[in-house]
């Protein structure tokens, strides 16, 4: 998730506002997006992609053994092309980043950064992220969440499908440690609105921000994108949203 421009919705289905909505029929972090996988990236499936890709499976991933150390983990949800993903696991040796993404070109490409860059702490899951909440990941064991720039469904009548919304954001929220993060950015200011009030519903988190907007500053760890940088030359804003699991209470 993209730390690049998200590519435009598909044409609305006319009958789409009478439908269910979607997480009611089955929650999905993700819209299948077209795209062509290069030479360079689908060599990278074949001489990387043993090292770095986890293949889903419905059983708990063991972490230690998926990344042969053990480590606090981060789980990223869509990487895009992977140029935030390899920046910030190469900046943070000391953790673990399982990324999700379903887009094979970004997947290919950062396989390709891993290997060619030497990033040993990432491994990927090219699978749906609501299925690997549900079946790989155990309550409590995640150290961090990263959710950067998904794609906002400019139109009123596609802010359903927007994936920072209660049943997910419960999901995350369970599966983070007592004091982990979960960090949301984006770059339209209507979704970060929404995304501030969906994360501040949840009893399970507190804002981490001291500004009364309710939005922190960019964490040093986030890297500017290309498109990020081109966006605020243009005087674009960029939101960011960081929130913490609190910890239980104890009951005498």
């Amino acid at each position: 998730m993209p730390s690049s421009l998200p590519p435009s919705p598909p044409p609305a289905d006319p009958a789409d506002d009478a439908k269910p909505h979607p997480l009611h029929r089955r929650l999905k972090s993700f819209v299948k997006r077209g795209g062509r996988t290069t030479e360079g990236q689908a060599k990278a499936y074949e001489d990387f992609g043993p090292q770095f890709l986890v293949p889903y499976r419905a059983e708990s991933l063991d972490f230690d053994l998926a990344f042969g150390r053990h480590a606090p983990t981060v789980l990223e949800i869509g990487f895009g092309m992977g140029e935030a993903t390899a920046h910030i696991a190469a900046l943070m040796p000391d953790r673990n980043f399982l990324c999700c993404e379903v887009h094979e070109p970004g997947v290919g490409k950062l396989l390709k950064r891993c290997g060619e860059q030497g990033i040993a702490n990432i491994r990927i899951v090219a699978h749906d992220a609501v299925d690997v909440l549900d079946h790989m990941l155990q309550p409590g064991t995640l150290a961090g969440v990263h959710v950067f720039f998904p794609d906002p469904w400019h139109k009123k009548r596609h802010n359903k499908r927007r994936l920072i919304q209660s049943p997910l954001v419960r999901k995350l929220a369970e599966r983070l440690a007592p004091g982990g993060y979960l960090h949301c950015a984006t770059d339209w200011q209507p979704y970060a609105e929404q995304m501030l009030e969906v994360l501040s519903a949840e009893p399970m988190l507190r804002n981490t921000a001291t500004d009364a907007s309710g939005y922190a500053p960019k964490p040093d760890y986030r890297p500017l994108t290309k498109f990020e940088n081109r966006g605020l030359k243009l005087g674009h804003g960029v939101w960011d949203l960081v929130f913490q699991r609190a910890a239980p209470l104890h009951r005498s």
